[in-house]
């Protein structure tokens, strides 16, 4: 007898209890097949929905994408820098020449390109499926970017938008463009529109204008190692311009050469015998357009921006009525001959005012960020600061007497020794003899571990003369470490363009007791010392300062929310007999500060309207905003003595090298002492002592 399937081998029925289990099975194969019928229907509808999708798609990318302007021939970009009031101060505009002919061009110029950013050019259709590929495998094995998959036609596709944005939808959007550029373009019209168009660094587009700023010569006669070279620069222009990274930029050169082997259009031989690079610039005329300020910005905002993009307008932090004060301000006292530098700053580290020469016309050289002069007497702060780090007040006393380390000694302004004074006293007399002591008692690293801490970043001296500054500071540094006392945060940051971070970021509190203490010296030595001719009506802040044989003069202090510090010295580092810190620049820096600080309705009248200067066409003539130049007047020196022989009394000038000889160096005026100096060993101190030159 045949067993029947539904019991076990125990006998049990399965499911007797289960309602309908003894209708007939049904069969099996008919619900898969439905089953089946079912998805192919899904699969279809769900094909004609993704079919229907994508070529929405494709016309909304039509209708967004600017089509019509991604024919037009791409805008040259230029920078616009406007005051904190929107009043235009400087304009850079692109450097660009004659438009290139990619089929003119010999093939060892264009290969270079070709082989480091798209191989397949000539092959495709605007989207290279394999290079993207590629590019993806290269990036997984290398764990990060290190290739891009964009054709050439994507990145003219690119140059059609106005803002460097990064999304999905943009890169859609190109690619749209890409297939629009290759259907009505020929392949060499788009290679020409690209090489005439993409940014080689240093302001240059175009590669016309590359080959004459880099090599001076037309795009038809470099090199092949010369079109390597600014084939290379394209990924990063501004990192890679080899007139400031040469090394960088024969390192890209030298990718691109690989990428040429690899792409079997040069041979390892051919390759390893093509010379070392070198640079023949000046072939462009030159045509900067600024101010000293605008100078110091335009980096950061190169740093900051995509100059792929044209027509851009940026905000800085300089206030066009403070920054004509300063002006007036140099003007109204005068430097006597001498060069002035001179910068403010809020407490958040805004720059609001720059004067960096006499004329920006004359010498674009920015002494207040780019010199660095010995700061004499302005650096007792940090050997201060480091003392009542220390635990030192105030009111410690410390001994103003004649002083020896090994074979040298301290001299005090006038060889006047007060003995026992306070700290106070020591500070606000500008005491030489009294900051060395404290310096070697604290210890020398904490001096300098002071400086660092409130933003100094060059080398410092580490000798026994580090109090007196013998060590060259940019005056940008020096006004922002005195900002920090004043904020009560270390370090600030001079800024010239608006950031978005919070500008506490990074800074730590300055100790409470040691800033009122701070405070105190600083007060003491503007109201009560060296100082007194800055004083204000307002609480004054401030030090002076001046280095060996008078050759730098300062005043550094603060009112308000409002931080200055003034310069003056000569180019050729020769002396300012009698000039001294509490004098001119003290002047100088009152004058500025009573004006900068008065209500809007005390200010002074608004200047006439900018004029540019013109230009003679053969040589760089920066456009100059005249009311920010100040174009003073140089006083005879027998004038300048004269009115120094009356300044403010009392001022120590700082003059380490009382024991170190003396070295005559034949200098003509207006010209830098050249460097390294001859027959001086490096590890031997000397003065040096211009000789004039007839």
């Amino acid at each position: 007898m045949l067993k029947d399937p539904r019991f076990l081998a125990h006998g049990e029925p399965l499911g007797a209890d289960e309602p309908g289990r003894d209708r007939p099975p049904r069969s099996v194969g008919a619900p898969r097949e439905e089953r089946r019928r079912i998805l192919r229907r899904r699969l279809q509808w769900a094909g004609l929905g993704a079919v229907g999708l994508f070529f929405a798609l494709i016309l909304i990318l039509l209708v967004t994408a600017p089509l019509s302007k991604s024919l037009q021939p791409i805008t040259a970009p230029s920078l616009t820098l406007l005051s904190a009031e929107g009043v235009p101060i400087a304009r850079r505009g692109a450097v660009v020449e004659a438009r290139v002919d990619a089929a003119e061009l010999p093939e060892h110029v264009v290969a270079p390109f070709l082989a480091i950013e798209d191989r397949r050019f000539y092959s495709h259709y605007g989207i290279d499926g394999r290079g993207l590929a590629r590019a993806a495998w290269s990036n997984v094995r290398a764990g990060g970017v290190v290739e891009g998959g964009s054709t050439i036609t994507q990145q003219l596709a690119k140059l059609a938008f106005l803002s460097p944005e990064q999304t999905v939808w943009r890169k859609l959007q190109e690619a749209v463009l890409a297939l629009w550029l290759e259907a009505r373009l020929g392949k060499d019209e788009i290679l020409s529109r690209y090489l005439s168009s993409v940014y080689f660094g240093d302001n240059v587009f175009g590669l016309r204008a590359a080959a004459k700023h880099y090599f001076s010569r037309e795009p038809e006669d470099l090199s092949l190692e010369q079109a390597a070279m600014l084939a290379g620069l394209l990924r990063a222009p501004s990192t890679l311009a080899p007139t400031s990274n040469l090394e960088g930029a024969r390192e890209r050169a030298e990718v691109v050469i690989a990428a040429m082997v690899d792409a079997g259009m040069l041979s390892q031989a051919e390759a390893a015998a093509l010379p070392e690079v070198t640079l023949k610039v000046g072939g462009l005329q030159e045509l900067p357009s600024g101010s000293y300020f605008a100078d110091w910005v335009f980096p950061q905002a190169d740093a900051a921006l995509d100059h792929k993009y044209p027509a851009l307008s940026l905000v800085t932090t300089l206030e066009d009525h403070l920054q004509r004060e300063a002006v007036n301000a140099v003007r109204g006292v005068g430097t006597g001959g001498a060069q002035v530098a001179l910068v403010a700053m809020r407490r958040d580290g805004r720059v609001v005012a720059m004067v960096g020469g006499n004329s920006y016309e004359r010498s674009p050289f920015n002494r207040a960020t780019q010199a660095r002069r010995q700061p004499g007497s302005t650096f007792k702060v940090f050997v201060y600061l480091a003392a009542l780090r220390e635990g030192y007040t105030t009111r410690d006393r410390v001994q103003d007497r004649p002083l020896r380390i090994g074979n040298w000694s301290p001299d005090n302004y006038g060889e006047r020794y007060r003995g026992e004074i306070t700290l106070r006293e020591a500070f606000a007399v500008s005491s030489n003899v009294a900051a060395v002591r404290l310096a070697e008692a604290v210890g020398r690293d904490k001096v300098i571990a002071a400086a660092r801490d409130l933003g100094l970043s060059g080398e410092l001296e580490e000798g026994p003369t580090i109090p007196l500054g013998t060590s060259g500071v940019p005056l940008i540094e020096l006004v922002g470490a005195y900002g920090a006392v004043a904020r009560g945060r270390y370090p600030l940051r001079p800024y010239g363009l608006a950031r978005d971070e919070d500008e506490r970021a990074g800074t730590r509190p300055l100790d409470p007791r040691v800033r009122a203490q701070m405070l105190e010296l600083l007060w003491a030595a503007a109201n009560e010392g060296s100082g007194r001719a800055a004083r204000l009506a307002t609480r004054t802040y401030g030090k002076t300062g001046t280095s060996q044989d008078s050759r730098d003069a300062y005043f550094i202090g603060f009112s308000g929310d409002l931080i200055t510090g003034v310069w003056i010295g000569y180019d050729d580092n020769r002396p300012m007999p009698g000039a001294q810190g509490g004098g001119r620049p003290a002047a100088i820096w009152r004058a500025f500060m009573s004006r900068a600080l008065a209500p809007p309705d005390q200010r002074a009248a608004p200047s006439p309207p900018r004029r540019e200067l013109p230009s003679d066409g053969n040589r760089r003539q920066p456009a100059v905003v005249r009311e920010y130049d100040v174009e003073d007047q140089p006083m005879s020196e027998e004038e300048w003595w004269e009115l120094q022989s009356g300044g403010a009394a009392g001022e120590e000038t700082s003059d380490p090298a009382g024991d170190i000889p003396l070295l005559q160096v034949p200098v003509r005026p207006g010209e830098p002492i050249a460097t390294p100096l001859p027959d001086v060993p490096d590890d031997e101190p000397v003065s040096l002592v211009p000789a004039p030159v007839e």
